[in-house]
C-alpha cells in the first residue's frame, strides 16, 4: 500500500452538483493509463459500479459477448472459475454483465462500500486481464457435446433469440441504416452459425485490442470513499502495468475515430418473416437517423417531441393509430444514443393482412402533423412533465445518470464538456420558448422529410416448419460427419475442458477475503404513522405520528403513511376484488385498461377520455393501475399517483373522479378490447412467459384475478367480449358497472402515502371528500389472497405434467412447482432463505452444474408465501429435460449429506441474503414500501428485517439440509410436484420421453388446453350470434391436439413479478 504522501496518477477533470438532485458528480482520469472514473455520490445502502468499454466490431461473430462471459471464468492472479464470484458473495455484492452494440458493461452491486472496495480490484483484474483458456471458450461460447448437440451458454443465449420476431426485425433493419464497415451494423451477441466457428485465438485478438484501460470508464454510485478509491486504483494500474498495451501506444478511439455512418440517401421497406404458426398479426418497425447525441438542444427537443407524437392515448399517432382507428395496439417510440441518435417507432399488432397500409397511413398522420398548426399548450405540458419526471428519477434511481456518464464516455468530447450537460435542467426553459416554426423544423428535419428504413414484420407457419427442419438436417448431417468415433472424442473433449474449468479454487484463496462488517450499510430509514381503521394496527409514539395525530378529526378511511426525505408524494389505494363477481373478473382487464382512457362526468359535464388524460399528464408525475403485487398482495387492485407536493389534494380529487364517474363509453370499450385482443398472438412468443401463464392457469381457481386476467383467460373471454359490444352493449357496460359498484366500498380501501410529511399540508383531512357520502358503517375487510384462491392443483401439487410445444421459440423452458411456507414467519423460513441462497450463487453448486456446463442459460429458485408455493425455474436451454435433472442431482446429493456444504459458501449465501435485504431498501419509494408491505400486507413486525438476519446467521447445516430435503427436492418429485414445460416442437418427443424416465407421466398439450372463457359462450347475450368463432376454438384444439403445433408466448403474468415483490419484502 503506497504512502500517505505518494502521488496518485489519478487527476480530478472537474466536479459540479446537480441542480435537481442532491448529486454530486466527480470525474478522474489516469495519467498513467488513461482509465476513467466517474463517482456520482448518492445516500443509500448501496453502491453499484458499472465498468463500461468502448467495444466496436465489424463482424458477427459475437467476440464482444463471449467476453462478457469469459472475464469471469479466472484472471491473471485468481485463475480459477468462481473465484470472482464467491468473492463477491462474501462482500455483499452481486456481478453481472451486458454487451450493447456499442460497449460491454461489468457491474458491481453491493451493500455499503467496504465490500464494495474489497472486490473492486479482483474484479478489475478479470476485466483487464482474463485468463480466456481454450477450455473456458469451449464449454462457455460453444461446443458440440457427445450426442452431436449444439451447445454453449453464449450459444445457447442466441439460439434463444436469433430467429424471434424482435431480432429479425432488428438486424435487417441494422443492415439497411449502415454500411459494411460501420460497427452499428452488426450482430454483437453473435449469429449461431458464426459462433460455431469463432475460435479463441480471435476472442483474445479482440480483448487485446479493446480492453485497455485508456477504453474503460469506471461509473460508481453510492456513498463512496474518494480517497479509498483512488488508492486502490492506483495500486491496482501498478498490478497490470506489464500486461497491457504500452499506454502511449496508438489507440484509434472507437467509434468517434471510425468510419461514421453516412446518411441515408432513401427510403426503403423490407418484409421479414418470424416463424409463428398465428399469421393474423405482425408489426412495423420504422427508423430515422437523427441529431447527434452530443447536440444536448436537439436531442432534449427530440425527446419531449417523441413524448408529444406518441407518450400517451391523446397524443396523436397513438390517439389516431390505435385509439381511433384501431389499426395496431399500441405505438412505441424509441432512441438510441449515437453520433447520429437512432429514432424508433414500433406499431405493435398490426393486422398481417393491411400491414403495407398501416405503414403509409403512419407517414399520412406524420405528415398532417408536420403541417398544421400544433398543440403549443400541449407541447408545454409535455415538456414540464418531463421536467418533472427527469427530478423525480434523479432523486430515487441509483442508475439515473449511469446511461448519460455511459454516453459520454464513448462519443462525448474528452474535456468533460458534454458531460457537464448534466448540471442542470435549463434547457427545457429553452424549449419552452420555442415556437411553432421551430418545433415544425424539428420534427421535418429528423423524421417527416427524412429518409426512413420500415421493417415489415409478418408471421409465417412456413418459415416455423421450415427453420425446424433446416436444423434437424444440420443436426443430422453433423452428427453423420462425425460419426460415433468423433462424437466419442467430442464427449472426452469437453469433459476434459469442464475438468479444467472447474478446478477447486483453494480455500486460501477466499479465506484472505473476510466478509466485511455491515457499518458501512446505511439503510434508509422511514417513520411509519397511521390514521383511521390503520390505528388498530397499534399505537404509534414518534413525531410524525404526532403531526398526524392533528391532522385526524377521526376520519375511518384505512390511511398508512410513511415519512421519508423526498419532494414528491406517492399515492396508492389498494382494494380488495372479493366482491366482484367470479364470472366477471376476467373483465377485470377491460376495466383497468379503460380505467385512466375514458370520458368522466365532472360537475355535471362531460369531458372526453383525451383531455382527461391531458389533464392528468399535467397534475402528475405517474400514475397507473394494476394488480397490487408490487405492494405485496396478487390478489388486490393499486390505484397509484406521484404528484408533486402540491398536488396531493389534486391526486385525491383524480381518485375520486375516476372511480366514481368514469363512463363507460361504447367507442372507448370497443377500442380498449380490440387492443387488449391484439397483443394477444403477441404475448403468446415468449416460452418463459407462457410456461408462467400455464402455471397460473393450473394452481389458480377461477376467483384469483390473476388468472382471470391473464393471456390464456383473455385469448377466448375477449373475443366473446367483443361480440357482445357489437350485438348486446349494454351487458358489458352493466357487468363493468357491477365491477364498479363492487370495488368502490369503503371497507375495500387501504390507502398508502409515502411523504415528507413535515411538509405535507392536511395529510389526512384532505381525504374527506374521497369518502364523503360512502357507507362508513362497515370495518375495513380482511384482504384478499392468493392462497384463499388456489384451485385443487394449487393447495396439493403433484401428479401433473405438461409439456407445450411453441414453434416461435428454439429452446425450452421449464418451471416446477411443489408446496412451501405460506407465511414469512413460518421456522422454517430462514433455513430456506439460506438454502436458496447457497444454490442460487453465482458460481454455486446450480451454476457449476448447469449454467457451466452449457445446459441453460439459468436456474433459480423461488419462494412465494401468497400461494404458499416453492417454484424451480429452468430458463431458455437446450434441453430442458436435462438442465432439470442435473439440478435435482445437486439438490439430493446435498439433501442427502454425499456432498457437503462449502463453510465458505454459506458464508456468502448469508452476505447474498443481506444484499437482498439492502435491494429492498435501495431507494426512499422502496424502503417505504417494504414497511408498508411488512406490517400491512404480512402482518409482520416492524423490526422483521433485523430479527430474520440475526436467524439467518444462526442457521445450522442441519437445518439447511432439512428443508433440502422436505421443502425444495419435492419441487424435483414427480409425485410432489406439477411441471410446465414449453419448447420447440422439435424437442417435444426427446422431453418427454425423458421426464416419463424420471417418473412423471407428462401430456402434450397445446396452449389452448389451459385457455378459459369463464363460461362466456361465443353466442351469449344474443341468440343469432354467429358461432363460427367458437367453432374455430374448438378446431383449433382437436387440431393442436393432433399435431400439437400450437402458438406463442405471454409477457409477463402476475405471478411471475410475485417473486420480486417477495425479495423485495424482505
Amino acid at each position: 500500500m503506497p504512502s500517505a504522501t505518494t502521488k496518485s496518477h489519478f487527476k480530478v477533470i472537474q466536479k459540479f452538483g446537480v441542480d435537481y438532485s442532491p448529486s454530486v458528480l466527480t470525474q478522474y482520469e489516469s495519467q498513467r493509463t488513461g482509465m476513467r472514473v466517474v463517482v456520482v455520490e448518492q445516500k443509500g445502502p448501496k453502491v453499484l459500479g458499472f465498468f463500461a468499454l468502448a467495444t466496436e466490431i465489424h463482424d458477427d461473430s459475437g467476440a464482444p459477448h463471449t467476453l462478457e462471459h469469459l472475464c469471469f471464468m479466472g484472471s491473471k492472479s485468481y485463475q480459477f472459475k468462481g473465484v470472482l464470484d464467491k468473492l463477491a458473495t462474501r462482500a455483499y455484492s452481486n456481478t453481472n454483465a451486458w454487451t450493447a452494440t456499442d460497449h460491454t458493461a461489468y457491474t458491481l452491486d453491493t451493500a455499503g462500500w467496504r465490500g464494495f472496495a474489497q472486490i473492486l480490484p479482483v474484479y478489475l483484474e478479470h476485466v483487464i486481464v482474463p485468463t480466456l483458456t481454450d477450455a473456458g471458450c469451449y464449454t462457455e461460447v460453444h461446443h458440440v457435446d457427445g450426442t452431436g448437440q449444439d451447445a454453449g451458454v453464449v450459444y445457447s443465449e442466441m439460439q434463444g433469440v436469433q430467429n424471434t420476431q424482435g431480432e429479425l426485425m432488428e438486424l435487417r433493419s441494422k443492415r439497411l441504416l449502415y454500411p459494411e464497415g460501420v460497427g452499428f451494423r452488426y450482430e454483437t451477441g453473435g449469429m449461431m452459425e458464426q459462433l460455431r466457428v469463432l475460435t479463441a485465438d480471435r476472442i483474445r485478438q479482440f480483448h487485446h485490442a479493446m480492453y485497455q484501460p485508456k477504453n474503460l470508464c469506471l461509473v460508481i454510485v453510492g456513498e463512496v470513499e474518494h480517497d479509498n478509491l483512488i488508492e486502490i486504483l492506483d495500486d491496482f494500474e501498478g498490478t497490470i502495468i506489464e500486461d497491457i498495451p504500452k499506454p502511449d501506444a496508438p489507440f484509434k478511439r472507437p467509434w468517434t475515430e471510425s468510419k461514421q455512418t453516412p446518411p441515408l440517401e432513401k427510403s426503403s421497406v423490407e418484409i421479414v418473416e418470424f416463424p409463428e404458426e398465428d399469421e393474423s398479426s405482425g408489426e412495423i418497425m420504422i427508423s430515422f437517423l437523427g441529431p447527434s447525441c452530443n447536440n444536448h438542444v436537439q436531442s432534449s427537443a427530440l425527446s419531449v417531441l417523441l413524448t408529444y407524437l406518441a407518450g400517451s392515448s391523446a397524443s396523436v399517432l397513438e390517439n389516431t393509430l390505435v385509439e381511433k382507428e384501431q389499426v395496431a395496439s399500441a405505438v412505441y417510440y424509441s432512441t438510441e444514443s449515437r453520433p447520429d441518435t437512432v429514432i424508433q417507432f414500433t406499431l405493435s399488432s398490426v393486422d398481417a393482412a393491411t400491414i403495407s397500409d398501416v405503414e403509409l397511413r403512419f407517414f399520412e398522420v406524420l405528415r398532417n402533423v408536420a403541417s398544421e398548426k400544433l398543440d403549443m399548450t400541449y407541447m408545454t405540458d409535455c415538456i414540464r412533465r418531463e421536467k418533472r419526471q427527469l427530478k423525480y428519477h434523479a432523486e430515487v434511481s441509483g442508475t439515473f445518470f449511469t446511461d448519460s456518464i455511459i454516453n459520454d464516455f464513448l462519443f462525448g468530447n474528452r474535456d468533460g464538456s458534454t458531460l457537464r450537460e448534466l448540471e442542470s435542467l435549463r434547457v427545457f426553459d429553452e424549449l419552452e420558448a420555442w415556437t411553432d416554426p421551430q418545433w415544425k423544423q424539428c420534427l421535418r428535419k429528423w423524421m417527416t422529410d427524412a429518409p426512413h428504413i420500415t421493417i415489415l414484420g409478418k408471421p409465417s407457419a412456413k418459415l416455423s416448419k421450415k427453420l425446424e427442419t433446416e436444423e434437424k438436417a444440420r443436426v443430422a448431417a453433423q452428427k453423420e460427419r462425425l460419426g460415433e468415433e468423433g462424437l466419442e472424442e467430442l464427449g472426452k473433449k469437453l469433459a476434459e475442458a469442464k475438468a479444467e474449468n472447474d478446478r477447486e479454487i483453494p480455500k486460501q484463496i477466499l479465506e484472505q477475503f473476510e466478509v466485511p462488517d455491515t457499518s458501512s450499510i446505511h439503510f434508509i430509514d422511514t417513520t411509519t404513522a397511521r390514521s383511521g381503521a390503520a390505528r388498530k394496527m397499534g399505537y404509534l409514539d414518534n413525531l410524525i405520528q404526532k403531526i398526524i395525530d392533528r391532522d385526524d378529526y377521526d376520519l375511518p378511511l384505512f390511511i398508512h403513511f410513511e415519512h421519508v426525505q423526498t419532494n414528491f408524494v406517492h399515492i396508492s389505494l389498494l382494494m380488495n376484488t372479493g366482491a366482484i363477481p367470479i364470472p366477471l373478473r376476467p373483465l377485470l382487464s377491460i376495466y383497468l385498461e379503460n380505467f385512466f382512457s375514458t370520458p368522466i362526468l365532472r360537475n355535471g359535464k362531460r369531458i372526453e377520455f383525451e383531455q382527461v388524460i391531458m389533464d392528468l399528464e399535467k397534475d402528475t408525475v405517474d400514475y397507473g393501475i394494476e394488480s397490487g403485487t408490487s405492494l405485496g398482495n396478487p390478489e388486490m387492485l393499486r390505484i397509484r399517483f406521484l404528484v408533486e407536493i402540491e398536488k396531493y389534494d389534486t391526486a385525491i380529487r383524480w381518485l375520486r373522479d375516476l372511480l366514481w364517474d368514469g363512463i363507460f363509453d361504447l367507442t372507448r370499450l370497443k377500442a380498449t378490447t380490440a387492443r387488449l385482443l391484439s397483443d394477444i398472438p403477441e404475448e403468446k412468443r415468449s416460452g418463459n412467459a407462457m410456461a408462467y401463464a400455464a402455471e397460473v392457469s393450473i394452481h389458480a381457481s377461477p376467483s384469483s384475478i390473476g388468472r382471470a386476467r391473464g393471456t390464456l383467460v383473455k385469448a377466448l373471454y375477449l373475443k366473446r367480449v367483443k361480440r357482445l359490444l357489437e350485438k348486446s352493449p349494454e351487458v358489458i357496460t352493466s357487468q363493468l358497472d357491477d365491477i364498479r359498484t363492487a370495488l368502490c366500498q369503503f371497507c375495500n380501501f387501504r390507502v398508502l402515502v409515502v411523504a415528507n410529511l413535515e411538509k405535507l399540508q392536511n395529510p389526512v383531512s384532505t381525504w374527506k371528500s374521497f369518502i364523503a357520502g360512502l357507507d362508513l358503517s362497515k370495518e375495513v375487510s380482511p384482504q384478499d389472497t392468493r392462497l384463499s384462491r388456489l384451485s385443487d392443483a394449487g393447495k396439493n401439487p403433484g401428479n401433473l405434467a405438461y409439456i407445450i410445444p411453441l414453434p416461435t421459440i428454439d429452446s425450452s423452458f421449464a418451471l416446477s412447482v411443489t408446496k412451501g411456507p405460506s407465511s414469512l414467519e413460518d421456522p422454517r423460513v430462514p433455513a430456506i432463505m439460506v438454502a436458496m441462497s447457497y444454490l442460487d450463487a453465482v458460481e454455486g453448486p446450480l451454476w457449476t452444474a448447469v449454467r457451466g456446463t452449457g445446459l441453460a442459460y439459468g436456474t433459480s429458485f423461488s419462494r412465494h408465501v401468497e400461494s404458499g408455493h416453492i417454484l424451480f425455474d429452468v430458463y431458455r436451454s437446450p434441453d430442458a429435460l436435462k438442465a432439470f435433472s442435473a439440478s435435482k442431482k445437486v439438490v439430493e446429493d446435498l439433501a442427502s449429506g454425499v456432498v457437503a456444504f462449502d463453510p465458505l459458501a454459506l458464508e456468502g449465501a448469508i452476505s447474498s441474503i443481506v444484499l437482498g435485504f439492502a435491494n429492498g431498501q435501495a431507494t426512499i419509494a422502496s424502503a417505504a414500501q417494504g414497511s408498508f408491505i411488512r406490517q400491512v400486507i404480512r402482518g409482520l413486525p416492524e423490526d422483521w428485517n433485523d430479527v430474520t438476519l440475526k436467524k439467518v446467521r444462526a442457521v445450522k447445516s442441519e437445518e439447511i439440509r432439512r428443508v433440502m430435503q422436505d421443502v425444495i427436492l419435492p419441487a424435483f418429485g414427480a409425485e410432489t410436484s406439477n411441471l410446465i414445460v414449453t419448447c420447440a416442437p422439435i424437442m417435444e418427443e426427446s422431453i418427454m420421453k425423458g421426464f416419463e424416465g424420471m417418473g412423471f407421466n407428462p401430456e402434450v398439450k397445446p396452449l389452448t388446453f389451459f385457455q378459459d372463457d369463464y363460461g362466456l359462450t361465443a353466442g351469449q347475450g344474443d341468440d343469432s350470434v354467429d358461432s363460427a368463432d367458437e367453432d374455430e376454438d374448438n378446431d383449433e384444439d382437436m387440431e393442436d391436439d393432433d399435431d400439437d403445433d400450437e402458438e406463442e408466448e405471454e409477457e409477463e403474468e402476475e405471478e411471475e413479478e410475485e417473486e420480486e415483490e417477495e425479495e423485495g419484502s424482505e
